[in-house]
């Protein structure tokens, strides 16, 4: 499905507009981008029979889509295709620790998604979001495991979720109160950096020994998520 390249500034909508804490947010989709490709999990809320659902999801994003999966038999994904859903990514970089509990906080990267998802129909274009939604959290995996199979994509709903319409918040540095009365009190205020890194790779107990981790597996050990 052929679709037009977005603008490189996010479009304001009554969605998507910041009402708070506006200094954190951006129109860059550069940022978007960022964020996005910065991991792979993601939570999607829908209305499913009058009640709000999030489900915990990976995710793949291209330049143009993001893409989330699952059972044909679930409610939220069946749902989705006829209602608005927000998809929500977050990266928490760290606490921020004030003088006062007030001013405590925390740096973070966000972005939230809005629009009515489409389901993927097409076989060339299913293959191609699977193997997005597959290298996001796993580069070179698809080239490396089994292909999935015709039952196996008939049992698949895949979503694609336009990135259109979002919004970007983005909160980095110090406490905000370095400069006010509290300042003045012997209390130790910074932040304590939070970094989510991988860990060796363990091997299935069913896996026979001389199989070993392929280059593209032993190569995230140790590197930073996010």
């Amino acid at each position: 499905m052929k679709q037009n390249p977005l603008p490189a500034e996010l479009p304001g909508t009554d969605r998507t507009r910041h009402r708070r804490l506006r200094e954190q947010g951006s129109d860059d989709r550069g940022a978007l981008d960022a964020i996005l490709g910065a991991g792979f999990l993601c939570h999607f809320g829908v209305v499913v029979d009058g009640h709000p659902m999030v489900v915990p999801t990976v995710y793949g994003a291209d330049a143009l889509n993001l893409y989330f999966h699952g059972s044909v038999a679930s409610r939220s994904l069946v749902a989705a295709p006829t209602a608005t859903v927000c998809v929500t990514v977050t990266h928490v970089d760290g606490l921020v620790l004030a003088r006062s509990v007030f001013e405590h906080g925390v740096n973070y990267r966000s972005a939230m998604i809005y629009g009515t998802p489409r389901v993927v129909t097409d076989p060339t274009e299913k293959l191609a979001a699977l193997r997005c939604l597959t290298e996001q959290s796993a580069p070179g995996q698809w080239d490396y495991a089994r292909r999935p199979s015709r039952k196996e994509l008939a049992a698949t709903v895949l979503l694609a979720l336009s990135l259109e319409e979002a919004s970007v918040k983005i909160r980095t540095g110090d406490p905000d109160d370095g400069d006010g009365p509290d300042a003045a009190l012997p209390i130790w205020a910074g932040t304590l950096p939070l970094v989510t890194t991988f860990g060796s790779e363990r091997p299935d107990a069913a896996l026979p020994e001389a199989i070993t981790a392929p280059p593209h597996i032993t190569a995230r050990v140790g590197t930073r998520l996010g």
